[in-house]
C-alpha cells in the first residue's frame, strides 16, 4: 500500500511554486465565466506566454467562481511578492493587452480594470467560498497548499468521534438546503444507530430555478466537498458516502470523480486513511434531474436505483435509510462548512452570523439587478444591504418591488420588509423560506401573479405524481392562476386559489406539494391588490 500523501510537504512545495514565475494569472473557469468566452480568454493567454516565450515569467492558473458573474470573464495579476489588479469583461485580445502591459511595462490597463474595493466584495464573508478564484479545481496540490485536508487529518490523529460532533454543536450550523435543521443533532443521531452499515450522503441535486451554489461548490472546490464528507462519516461511524448530483451537471461530475480518484491514490478515502484505522468510500450517482428527488426519501429510491417518489417519515433516514441501513443526508453546502469548522474551532463559526442562523450563507444573486453572481453573507445581513449595498441596486433608476427567496418552495418579500435580517427564522416569519440559496431580485415593473403561475408552473411539472393532492392540486392551482393571468379570472377564481393553496398545503406527502402554494400564498398576501386588479379589469371589459 502506498504512502498517505505528506500535506505539510506538499504545502511548502506548493508555495515555493508560487515564487517561480514573477507574475500569475488567476484565470475564472467557472461555468458562468466559460459561458461568457472564458475559455476562449484563458487560451488566448496561454497562446501567448508559449509563443512569446513568458514561461518564466508567467503562470496561466485557471480556478473556480471569483463572484461577479455579470462581469465575467474575469481575470487576476499577481505579482510576485507585489500588487494584485482584478480585471473584468476580459475578451481574448483584452487579455492580450493585459498581460502584455503588467510583464513588460508592469502597468495595469485600466479600461479594463475592476473595483474590488465595492461593497460587492468588501461586504462578503467567504468561508465556504473561499477558495473561490484562488486554486486550481483540478490540482489536489493546490487545495491542499490552502490548507486543504488538515481538518480531516484534525479529526483523525487529534479527536474521538464524539469531539468531532460536539465541535459541530458548539458551531450552530443548521442545514444549509433549507430546513434549517440543526447538523449536529442529524450527525448524533446517526452516531447513535445501531447496525454494522451507515451511509453518509451529499445532496447535490440542486433544483431551485436560478440556483446554482451546490455545483459551483462541485465544480470549483471538489476535494473541500470530499473532505467535509469524510469528516461527517468520521464522527458519525460510516464508512460508505454518495454524492447524489444532478444530471445537468456534467462538468461537477467529472470534476468530483476525478478528485475522488486523486484522493484515493493519496490515501485520503478508500482504507487506512492517513494511516489511521478509518476507511471510507465515496461514490458518485447521478440522478435524472426531478426535482423531487431534493427530498431524502426520493433522493434514497433513486440511488438505490428505483423511482425517486417520497416515503411517508417515520422512519427517519437515521433509522431506517440506504438499503435499509442508517443513512444521513447533508446538502452539499452544509458539509463544505465542516472543514473551516473542524479548523477554526465551533466557536469561531458560532460568532459569525446571529444567535439561532449562526455562519455564513451562500446566495445565488439573480434577477432585475445590478451585480449578479454568487455571493457569500454573515446570516442576519439585512435583504437591503444584499440588493443595494452588495448587489448595486435596481438598474435603470427603476424601483425594488420584491425579493424571492427559497426558489419554488418559497415565498416573494415585499420592499417594506427590505431591513429584514436574512436568517432562518425571519424570513420563515414573512412566509419565505431560505431554501438553498436562490436569491431573485424583481423590479417595479413585474406582475406578481405571473411570479405566482411561473412558480406554480414549476412545481405542476416537477410533481412525481404520487399523491392526489399535488398532482391534481397543482395543476388546479395554475389553471387558475392562467385565469387570472389572462384577465379572464373572477373573484370565485381567487376564492377556490386560495382554498387550495390550504388543501394542498395540509394534506401533500413530502415538501414539493406542502411547500409548493407558498409563492401563491405570499404574493396573495403582499400583492393581493395586483390580483383584484385584474379582476376588476376582466369584469369592466364585460360590462
Amino acid at each position: 500500500m502506498a504512502a498517505p500523501i505528506d500535506l505539510h510537504e506538499v504545502m511548502e512545495r506548493e508555495r515555493e511554486e508560487r515564487f517561480r514565475t514573477r507574475w500569475r494569472v488567476k484565470a475564472c473557469s467557472s461555468t458562468a465565466c466559460l459561458s461568457a468566452g472564458a475559455g476562449a480568454t484563458i487560451k488566448a493567454m496561454e497562446d501567448l506566454v508559449e509563443r512569446d516565450d513568458m514561461v518564466l515569467e508567467v503562470q496561466v492558473i485557471p480556478t473556480g467562481c471569483m463572484g461577479l458573474c455579470s462581469a465575467g470573464p474575469l481575470i487576476r495579476m499577481m505579482r510576485r511578492g507585489g500588487d494584485e489588479a482584478d480585471y473584468r469583461n476580459v475578451t481574448p485580445e483584452a487579455a492580450v493587452e493585459i498581460v502584455r502591459s503588467h510583464v513588460l511595462d508592469e502597468e495595469p490597463v485600466p479600461e479594463y480594470q475592476l473595483d474590488t474595493s465595492m461593497p460587492f466584495f468588501t461586504s462578503q464573508e467567504r468561508v465556504v467560498l473561499a477558495n473561490g478564484g484562488v486554486i486550481n479545481p483540478d490540482r489536489i496540490e493546490s487545495y491542499v497548499a490552502h490548507g486543504g485536508y488538515q481538518a480531516l487529518e484534525k479529526a483523525l490523529t487529534t479527536m474521538k468521534p464524539k469531539a468531532v460532533v460536539e465541535e459541530i454543536r458548539k458551531s450552530g450550523i443548521r442545514g444549509r438546503g433549507g430546513a434549517g435543521y440543526p447538523v449536529a443533532s442529524k450527525w448524533s443521531l446517526l452516531a447513535a444507530a445501531s447496525g454494522k452499515t451507515k451511509y453518509v450522503v451529499a445532496n447535490g441535486d440542486e433544483g431551485d430555478p436560478g440556483a446554482y451554489m451546490d455545483r459551483t461548490i462541485m465544480e470549483d472546490d471538489p476535494h473541500r466537498l470530499i473532505e467535509g464528507i469524510a469528516i461527517a462519516a468520521y464522527a458519525t461511524g460510516a464508512n460508505q458516502a454518495y454524492i447524489y448530483v444532478r444530471a445537468e451537471y456534467p462538468r461537477a461530475i467529472e470534476r468530483l470523480d476525478r478528485a475522488i480518484r486523486v484522493a484515493r491514490r493519496n490515501r485520503l478515502l478508500g482504507r487506512k486513511i492517513l494511516d489511521t484505522n478509518f476507511d471510507l468510500t465515496v461514490e458518485v450517482r447521478i440522478g435524472a434531474g426531478a426535482f423531487v428527488c431534493g427530498e431524502e426519501t426520493a433522493l434514497m429510491a433513486s440511488i438505490e436505483g428505483r423511482r425517486g417518489t417520497p416515503q411517508l417519515r417515520p422512519p427517519y433516514p437515521t433509522e431506517k435509510g440506504l438499503w435499509g441501513s442508517p443513512t444521513m443526508i447533508n446538502n452539499v453546502e452544509t458539509l463544505a462548512n465542516i472543514a473551516p469548522i473542524i479548523s477554526r474551532g465551533g466557536d469561531w463559526f458560532a460568532s459569525l452570523g446571529t444567535e439561532k442562523s449562526t455562519g455564513t450563507k451562500v446566495f445565488a444573486l439573480a434577477g432585475d439587478i445590478t451585480n449578479t453572481g454568487l455571493i457569500e453573507v454573515p446570516m442576519g445581513t439585512t435583504l437591503r444591504e444584499i440588493v443595494e449595498d452588495i448587489g448595486g441596486g435596481i438598474p435603470d433608476g427603476k424601483q425594488f418591488k420584491a425579493a424571492q427567496t427559497g426558489g419554488p418552495s418559497g415565498g416573494c418579500i415585499p420592499s417594506k420588509f427590505l431591513d429584514t435580517p436574512v436568517d432562518y427564522d425571519s424570513l420563515r416569519e414573512l412566509g419565505s423560506i431560505m431554501g438553498s440559496g436562490g436569491l431573485i431580485v424583481m423590479d417595479e415593473d413585474v406582475q406578481m401573479p405571473d411570479v405566482a403561475k411561473y412558480f406554480m408552473e414549476f412545481s405542476m411539472d416537477e410533481s412525481c405524481g404520487k399523491c392526489t393532492p399535488c398532482r391534481v392540486g397543482t395543476v388546479q392551482m395554475h389553471n387558475l392562476l392562467q385565469r387570472l393571468c389572462d384577465g379572464t379570472g373572477s373573484k370565485q377564481d381567487l376564492r377556490d386559489l386560495e382554498h387550495l393553496c390550504s388543501v394542498v398545503r395540509d394534506t401533500s406527502l413530502c415538501g414539493l406539494g406542502q411547500a409548493a402554494p407558498n409563492p401563491v400564498i405570499s404574493t396573495l398576501q403582499y400583492f393581493r391588490d395586483e390580483y383584484i386588479a385584474l379582476i376588476d379589469q376582466q369584469e369592466v371589459v364585460h360590462a
